[in-house]
């Protein structure tokens, strides 16, 4: 347990990711339930460069540590408990270490040896869109926009194509459109594309894949 007078949250993705599940959820709905005096210290196997700027805006700065090619800690503190975060930060960095399970906050089970390789170290930077880069085998149609960002997210593991997506739309203004490209359909983002009020259309490939055109709200 560290030792500090706020209330320590960790989250462990790492076991979620190895299992190539979807854990951008499952921290949003952790965040939600935080107080302005909880202190999140989230573990990746990468740092989750696009979900710093996402809980930014939600009023959260961060710091984040490399302790192993896959293992970032990264610790989110609320702009109101600003006094605080120097000591908190602090105190996360000299304990993860010596940590060997999650105190009764944590999400159990810690194992990470097999999570992805591949994700080691920043998420794949954002392509900008040039005319022969649209995924969409269609020409655009003059009821159509022209994206403003095309990704394309297919190979990529979780939670890497929800969160390039987010990072990009974070980067457009509104009615501009980002058309992706992603091994299936994308469920938890169309998840989080309601809340934000987004338009989007989904279109099957026969592939098995996904193309989902979305419009800022």
């Amino acid at each position: 347990m560290l030792e500090t007078d706020v209330n320590i949250v960790e989250l462990d993705v790492r076991p979620h990711l190895s299992k190539k599940l979807e854990p951008f959820q499952l921290i949003m709905d952790t965040v939600k339930e935080l107080k302005h005096e909880d202190v999140l210290v989230l573990h990746a196997p990468f740092k989750p460069t696009p979900l710093l700027g996402i809980l930014k805006m939600k009023g959260y700065s961060s710091t984040s540590e490399r302790l192993e090619s896959n293992h970032w800690v990264t610790t989110f503190v609320h702009k109101k408990n600003k006094t605080a975060a120097e000591k908190i930060s602090a105190a996360v960095q000299s304990n993860t270490l010596a940590r060997t399970e999650l105190t009764s906050s944590s999400i159990e089970d810690s194992g990470s040896e097999d999570a992805m390789n591949s994700c080691e170290g920043q998420p794949p930077a954002i392509a900008e869109p040039s005319k022969s880069a649209v995924l969409s085998d269609e020409p655009i149609t003059q009821e159509q926009k022209e994206p403003t960002i095309v990704l394309d997210n297919r190979g990529l593991e979780p939670p890497q194509p929800m969160m390039r997506t987010l990072a990009a739309l974070e980067r457009c203004k509104p009615g501009e459109v980002v058309l992706i490209h992603n091994d299936r359909v994308p469920v938890f983002l169309i998840e989080e594309l309601n809340q934000l009020g987004c338009l989007y259309s989904v279109e099957d490939q026969t592939d098995g894949t996904a193309k989902v055109r979305i419009e800022k709200g």
